[in-house]
């Protein structure tokens, strides 16, 4: 059954709300006492103006009488007055709904002294205030406070009982002008001293059912009668929403300590809000605050915010579920990348005295696309003419998919209004225009901290660097992301038994060394070493690679360094350099530093798989083929112990005296690959172990079958100087040390011992140092799968 809806008011507030509710499929008529001649002129079988009543206490009951007559089943009312007076309660007694808060939640507006005491007892921010009923205690105070402030008439005012002096007799005069003077009547019977914000001020239109509540966009409007905001208060000559100023962060601010602090304490204190609470806010450098609350919808906000809403959005229906306490069950969308403007055509002389009776013209062909005409002191004559009979006319509004596009299709509305001495701001959103413009001019991806230009520089100094490690199946060009390989062209003819196999691992800690030295030509060849050392214990032959680097600011020189080692360590596992990433993320990363990641991939003939744990059995050889230093683990360590000792990077090394400590410590992890791949080609390993994180021990169990165990005799090989030396100087326990560093031997081989001999013969033609270190032994049941002996003394 359609719903019948009775809206009381006659400004451009509710013909606007008039204009949306009679949309709404749910709704049978909408009445509306006594409305203005833009209601007037929409008269149909769907909105019918009542001019005979209107909302003030003496036509509280027959409007009441006028409800249960005609069926009414939500009341809207437009302005706050009734609202104060207790119009809700009037109709709550005859058992209709009424979308607005109840007499005693609308002293919120009708008490600024209340709203004040409010937001201090539920800290929400506000200005700094004090309150006086007396005028000699004011003048006192006045004559007092070290701050500029403003002064608020108790009650309402329409609009207009704030005053803003700028010296203590402007303050002095404004006192006088509400408790002496009375020009705002009963309103000034007490008054808010406060002091005076600066920052934008924007307006948030919340629906709340007393529990739930939904936010519109934050709108902004324009008080004041003179352009760049000058002249007197008025009841508001323009807004626009979104105001750009509120960026969603500082909307999820205003939300979490101004908007839920408001209803959730409204209704702690036994005054649930129902209806839409407005709260002016201004932004202040200390953040937002409230400036004040009103307990109704804005005006001209409402002709602004209410074409934002969706098409799909039923108005009347989320007003009645916010009235029956249960605005959850319903869905209120706003219209996306949309902006909406409001100019107010004022007759001339407003806010002061003016002319009544002014025929309107409005050239509705000319209308522009989305926009609307609200009318708000208008009058519909007998012959069917509409005449000015207020001093906010008439507002055109319009929506578009920016700003811009708004104000102007709101202005091309204006030209299409026409009636005598008519006034009208040709400023609107000038705030939001002259904040853009401080803008830098011509805002680019450099300004922001990315260098695409340094980006392109980049790749043309590493270019020849990157060709030199072209192989068949890759012509290695640098400057895209990925790159393609032709397996056949490389040598894998037999595609059906040959598999892909892929590494990706960066080169941790170490990085840091690298940036605290400022040495960046050989983290590279660690990240190259680290896969491609991984992908030959599998038996696999790299064969391409792709590395990431990322920082806050792109240095040419450090990057290109970095990714020479790249290059180099790709050249010396044969491998080709075939794309990647130079990400630059300004904030991301402090100044200097970077992170960097690596990807192999390599190609392996099934029968050439490794380890061969099915071959594997005790009395199988453990051959070590010697690291070159600590490779690319335990730098955790080594910068603990570092620090503990004292000693500078660019110290002299202790445990070799031709380089710096930094030098030592940055000589890259030794790759394994050409040296490997003629043994494995021959068919002559068993497994391999890279000796990385968690060394010996840890490492080789992970070739090995559960019931062998790998012997290992550390004194086959001389201790290298830098392990030693770590040992001591940060007293490590043996355990520790040798979970953690490779102690000389980078990569171990399991070897039948009938093929020891040939295996030695083709690592020494490569230059590897071999030792044989251990063999393979039956593992008994709980004992760990490698065992270091004569370990005693090692430092």
């Amino acid at each position: 059954m359609a719903m019948n809806i009775l809206v009381l008011g006659n400004g451009g507030r509710e013909h606007a709300l008039v204009w949306r509710l009679a949309q709404s499929k749910s709704v049978g008529k909408v009445y509306v006492a006594p409305g203005n001649g833009g209601t007037a002129s929409m008269a149909d079988e769907k909105v019918i103006n009542v001019p005979e009543l209107s909302p003030s206490p003496a036509d509280f009951q027959k409007l009441a009488d006028f409800a249960l007559d005609k069926g009414i089943n939500l009341v809207v009312p437009g302005p706050e007055q009734p609202l104060v007076d207790g119009i809700s309660e009037i109709f709550y007694k005859i058992g209709v709904p009424v979308f607005g808060p109840s007499a005693k939640a609308a002293i919120f507006e009708g008490s600024k002294i209340v709203s004040k005491n409010f937001m201090a007892k539920h800290n929400i921010p506000t200005a700094r205030y004090a309150t006086f009923s007396s005028y000699d205690e004011a003048k006192k105070y006045l004559d007092k406070v070290d701050y500029n402030v403003v002064l608020k008439a108790d009650g309402i005012a329409a609009g207009k009982g704030v005053l803003i002096p700028t010296t203590k007799e402007e303050a002095q005069e404004a006192l006088k002008t509400i408790m002496v003077e009375r020009q705002f009547g009963s309103a000034g019977d007490a008054v808010v001293i406060e002091e005076f914000l600066e920052g934008d001020e924007i307006s948030i239109l919340t629906i709340s059912d007393g529990h739930v509540y939904y936010n519109f966009p934050p709108a902004q409007d324009h008080k004041r009668i003179g352009e760049n905001d000058t002249g007197l208060n008025t009841g508001g000559m323009g807004a626009y929403a979104p105001a750009p100023v509120a960026t969603p962060k500082l909307l999820q601010q205003i939300d979490s300590e101004i908007i839920k602090p408001s209803i959730d304490g409204m209704r702690k204190d036994r005054l649930p809000f129902v209806g839409v609470l407005f709260t002016g806010i201004i932004l202040t450098k200390d953040g937002p605050k409230v400036l004040e609350y009103n307990v109704r919808f804005g005006d001209p906000e409402t002709q602004t915010v209410l074409p934002l809403l969706s098409e799909d959005t039923d108005l009347a229906e989320v007003f009645l579920a916010a009235a029956e306490h249960r605005l959850d069950s319903v869905e209120i969308k706003i219209k996306e990348n949309a902006y909406a403007t409001t100019v107010v055509l004022a007759a001339g002389g407003y806010p002061e005295s003016y002319a009544k009776g002014d025929l309107i013209t409005v050239d509705k062909d000319r209308l522009p696309k989305d926009s609307f005409i609200f009318h708000a002191g208008t009058a519909l004559k007998e012959n069917g003419s509409i005449v000015t009979a207020g001093g906010r006319v008439i507002a055109a509004s319009a929506v578009a998919p920016t700003l811009r596009e708004a104000v102007d299709k709101a202005y091309q509305a204006v030209d299409c209004i026409k009636f005598n001495n008519r006034y009208f701001r040709k400023d609107i959103a000038h705030r939001a225009f002259k904040a853009a413009e401080n803008l830098p001019s011509g805002i680019t991806y450099a300004d922001s901290g990315v260098s695409v230009d340094n980006g392109n520089l980049f790749v043309q100094k590493i270019k020849d660097k990157v060709k030199s490690t072209r192989r068949p199946g890759a012509d290695s060009d640098i400057g895209g992301f990925g790159g393609l390989f032709d397996l056949k062209k490389a040598g894998y003819d037999d595609i059906e038994d040959t598999l892909l196999v892929a590494a990706t691992d960066g080169v941790g800690t170490k990085l840091m060394i690298a940036q605290e030295t400022n040495i960046h030509n050989t983290v590279g060849i660690d990240l190259v070493a680290m896969n491609v050392n991984d992908l030959v214990v599998q038996g696999a032959e790299p064969l391409l690679f792709l590395d990431y680097f990322a920082t806050g600011a792109l240095d040419i020189k450090i990057a290109s360094d970095f990714v020479s080692g790249v290059a180099d360590g790709c050249i010396l596992s044969g491998c080709a350099l075939v794309g990647g990433e130079t990400s630059e993320m300004p904030g991301m990363y402090p100044a200097g530093h970077y992170d960097t990641n690596g990807t192999a991939v390599g190609a392996v003939r099934k029968q050439d798989i490794l380890p061969k744990i099915d071959e594997m059995e005790a009395g199988n050889v453990l051959l070590g083929l010697a690291s070159d230093g600590v490779h690319s683990n335990g730098f955790s360590l080594v910068r603990r112990i570092i620090e503990h000792v004292g000693i500078s990077w660019d110290a002299q090394c202790p445990w070799d005296a031709d380089k710096t400590l930094g030098e030592a410590i940055l000589v890259p992890t030794r790759i394994y690959v050409k040296q490997l791949l003629p043994s494995i080609r021959e068919k002559l390993l068993l497994g391999l172990a890279h000796i990385t994180g968690g060394g010996l021990i840890e490492n080789i169990p992970r070739a090995l079958p559960p019931h062998l165990q790998a012997k290992v005799d550390i004194s086959a090989w001389e201790i290298p100087q830098v392990f030693k030396w770590f040992g001591k100087a940060g007293n490590v326990p043996l355990d520790d040390i040798l979970k953690t560093f490779n102690m000389g031997i980078g990569m171990v081989l399991i070897v039948k011992r009938e093929n020891v001999s040939r295996v030695r013969q083709l690592l020494e033609e490569a230059n590897e140092t071999v030792y044989e270190i251990g063999s393979l032994v039956a593992r008994e049941e709980n004992q760990p799968g490698c065992v270091v002996e004569n370990a005693n003394n090692l430092y």
